[in-house]
C-alpha cells in the first residue's frame, strides 16, 4: 500500500533506512534496554529525525511484551514494527531486505555482525548503530553548519555596525 501510494504521487523515496530498533537503543545516551517506555522514545527520536532530513525511516523490533505498542503503526512518518512472536527483529530485516525490488537502495542500521553480513550479501548497504547513533544525535564533534548557528548579540551589532558606517569612525554621513 505505502508503495502504490508513492508510485501514485510520482514521487521516489530516498534512501529507506531499516533499523534494528533493540540494537539502537543501546548506543544512544538517555536510553536503556531496561526502561519499559525504550520503544516509544526511540520512535520519537526517529520521528524527529527523519523530520529534519526527510528520510524514510523504518524501525523494527523484537517482539514486545504486554506493555509494547502495536506489532505495526506509524509514528510521525516513521514506519514502527514488532517483530511476530516466534521470530525476531534480525528476521524481519532480513525477510524484507530479500522481498525489496532493489535491496541496494536500502541502508540497514545494526551493529550486530550476522545481520549485517547477510543483509550485506543480499545487496543491502550498512551501518553500525554506533555510527547513526552519532549522526542522529550530532554527537560527533562536527563543527555546525553556518545557517544553523544564527549571529550572536555582538556579532549583530558589529555588522550593523559596519552597514551603517559607524565603524571605524565612520558617521555614516556622507561629505
Amino acid at each position: 500500500m505505502g508503495r502504490a501510494r508513492i508510485q501514485a504521487c510520482g514521487r521516489i523515496r530516498a534512501v529507506p533506512i531499516l533499523i534494528d530498533g533493540h540494537n539502537l537503543i543501546g548506543r544512544l545516551p538517555g536510553l536503556s534496554l531496561q526502561d519499559p517506555d525504550d520503544e516509544e522514545k526511540l520512535a520519537r527520536l526517529l520521528s524527529s529525525y527523519r523530520s529534519r532530513t526527510g528520510k524514510a525511516v523504518t524501525v523494527v523490533f523484537d517482539p514486545g511484551g504486554a506493555h509494547a505498542l502495536s506489532r505495526r503503526r506509524r509514528l510521525g512518518g516513521v514506519e514502527i514494527q514488532f517483530a511476530p512472536h516466534g521470530s525476531d527483529a534480525d528476521r524481519v530485516i532480513r525477510r524484507r531486505v530479500q522481498k525489496a525490488r532493489n535491496p541496494g537502495e536500502w541502508l540497514v542500521i545494526t551493529s550486530d555482525r550476522e545481520l549485517a553480513e547477510a543483509v550485506g550479501r543480499l545487496g543491502a548497504r550498512v551501518q553500525s548503530a554506533e555510527a547513526f547513533a552519532m549522526n542522529m544525535t550530532g554527537s560527533a564533534e562536527a563543527p555546525p553548519d553556518w545557517r544553523e548557528t544564527p549571529p550572536s548579540p555582538d556579532e549583530v551589532d558589529s555588522w550593523l555596525a559596519l552597514f551603517e558606517g559607524r565603524d571605524q569612525g565612520h558617521t555614516g554621513e556622507q561629505a
